[in-house]
């Protein structure tokens, strides 16, 4: 008979032991991150460059620049809540639309009817800007899209990216790529007090603007027959056509909305920032990407608190971790806030706040 074998009781491990390497790095990386915020606040706080009027000011642009992230996010989420695909051509159906209207700001500024008739001006701006944009996303979907609903999902995503070069290069032929400025309208210059805050006019219209295309943007998609079809569409496409829904109809609307918004956005955007280029619509599309992770992409409530989170840590954030640091200009480091968090909330959430983490669309 066989003598019975020995079991030997297997070594124990120490906590930090039992925690993969990859863990331990982002646990790391957090205490980094959040000593490096904490400690860099502190000292900017202590140092009293800001008063209360400064910061409030800070949170007020950050509103404003954020409003515009929020409305060319929606366009991102859109598609995606329809298709499943990154349209990253998006922030040139931003920027085609807004150059666009700068030659006819440009030729009403020249006859003087800029000044003028104001509102009017802006109305015909607004719908010029949104018109071009949504036709070129129509067409952008009609033509590099369309026959690709079936290819793998990287092969959509290769052409996105090419489509935006595409885009972005076109406008440099046809515009030039000089910076341009937009004709200053007087109406929106000054500031207002509201419930005693200094605002600079053309933030508190953007913010206002921003938030009632949100509002119409929820009538649409929530009480609507479009809408409704935009979210069967979503759920389960064969479905949705075997119920006699138009795919083809509900996604190139869905690209016309977004489109439309992001001709909106480009308007609020020369009201902040005063100026165009072929390229302008690179990095605060990449910016809208990221706001858009941010609040869960997919999610078109998401897109808009995200845009408006982003918009404000890129404002405060900057002034608020690096000043006290005696870090020179923080302010030309707001594209690494911007960035930064990007990268963070795909390691740490990466459904975003709206979003379900490990959701395969997400």
């Amino acid at each position: 008979m066989a003598a019975p074998r020995k079991v030997t009781a297997a070594p124990r491990r120490l906590p930090f032991e039992r925690l993969p390497v990859r863990r331990i790095i982002l646990i790391a990386l957090s205490l980094a991150i959040i000593y490096g915020v904490v400690s860099g606040s502190a000292a900017t706080l202590r140092t009293g460059v800001f008063d209360g009027a400064a910061w409030r000011a800070l949170v007020i642009n950050g509103l404003a620049r954020g409003s515009v992230y929020a409305l060319i996010a929606i366009g991102y989420t859109l598609v995606y809540g329809v298709l499943f695909m990154i349209n990253f051509a998006h922030g040139e159906v931003f920027t085609s639309g807004t150059y666009t209207a700068f030659f006819v700001a440009v030729g009403l500024a020249n006859s003087g009817f800029l000044n003028t008739h104001p509102l009017l001006s802006i109305t015909l701006l607004v719908i010029v800007s949104m018109t071009v944009s949504m036709i070129v996303a129509i067409v952008l979907e009609r033509i590099a899209y369309r026959p690709l609903r079936g290819a793998p999902r990287l092969v959509p995503l290769i052409t996105a990216i090419g489509a935006s070069l595409f885009l972005q290069y076109t406008m440099r032929g046809f515009f030039g790529a000089n910076v341009r400025s937009y004709p200053e309208i007087d109406i929106i210059q000054g500031k207002w007090a509201i419930l005693g805050i200094e605002i600079l006019r053309k933030q508190a219209i953007v913010i206002i603007a921003a938030l009632v295309l949100w509002i119409i943007l929820y009538f649409v998609v929530a009480k609507t027959r479009t809408g409704r079809s935009m979210r069967a569409v979503g759920e389960d496409r064969e479905i949705a056509a075997l119920m006699g829904i138009d795919v083809d109809r509900t996604i190139v609307a869905t690209f016309a909305i977004g489109g439309a918004l992001a001709g909106a956005a480009g308007i609020l955007y020369v009201f902040v920032f005063n100026q165009v280029i072929f390229m302008m619509g690179f990095i605060p599309g990449l910016k809208a990407f990221t706001a858009a992770v941010l609040g869960g992409i997919g999610s078109i409530t998401g897109a808009a608190v995200g845009g408006l989170i982003l918009g404000i840590l890129e404002a405060v954030g900057p002034n608020l971790f690096l000043t006290g640091a005696n870090v020179p200009s923080p302010n030309q480091l707001q594209p690494v806030v911007a960035f930064g968090i990007l990268v963070l909330v795909l390691i740490f959430l990466p459904g975003g706040f709206f979003g379900a983490a490990g959701d395969e669309r997400a």
